[in-house]
């Protein structure tokens, strides 16, 4: 970005001046995450990828207005994902809006080796077995052995790869072409894990 970014919320001045270095500290401060910036600085290695391009069209006095609705994933492929959604007329603001979207959605997912195939104790899996629901879409992941693999369709792999989950086996339900609400159940089954004690 060109331009010099100027925080606006107490977050953002906090990351700005240096007093919040990790995402960590950023999201245990409890403070809301309203900038995309303040993941920029803090994860300087993010991905990111557009999931799906769909067409909307709503009727209005003056006829059919026409937007692209895009979902996107970001991710560090290491324990950090975040899925979103834009709108704009255009396609190009509609892929900035949805990874501005996602960032603000962004999460750490825990990961460890809840498999009893494996038990090896390094987090290449998840630490149990989570279901996330969005629309008609349920998705369970549980967790695999290590060298499984990702057992997943292809939107499901995507959001599990950006998150650095490695192994895993996935159960769906629902209507799994809708990808914003397959990219949105496992995204709800990831933030499960956040609230696993050790």
């Amino acid at each position: 970005m060109t331009d010099e970014w100027i925080p606006k919320t107490r977050l953002g001045k906090l990351v700005a001046e240096g007093k919040i270095k990790t995402m960590d500290e950023a999201i245990a401060s409890g403070l809301p995450l309203k900038e995309p910036e303040i993941v920029d600085t803090l994860l300087p290695d993010l991905y990111d990828e557009v999931l799906d391009i769909s067409m909307v069209q709503r009727m209005t006095d003056s006829g059919r207005r026409t937007k692209f609705r895009i979902t996107a994933v970001v991710g560090n492929k290491d324990g950090y994902v975040g899925v979103g959604v834009g709108k704009a007329s255009q396609v190009a603001p509609a892929i900035q809006k949805a990874i501005n979207n996602a960032k603000l959605n962004i999460f750490r997912v825990q990961r460890g080796c809840g498999s009893w195939e494996c038990g090896c104790g390094t987090e290449h899996s998840i630490p149990c077995k989570v279901t996330g629901s969005a629309g008609s879409v349920r998705v369970t992941l549980i967790p695999g052995p290590k060298g499984l693999g990702l057992v997943a369709g292809e939107v499901a792999r995507k959001v599990l790869e950006f998150a650095g989950v490695k192994d895993v086996w996935t159960f769906t339900k629902g209507s799994t072409k809708t990808t914003i609400n397959f990219a949105r159940a496992t995204y709800e089954a990831l933030k499960q894990t956040m609230y696993i004690k050790r």
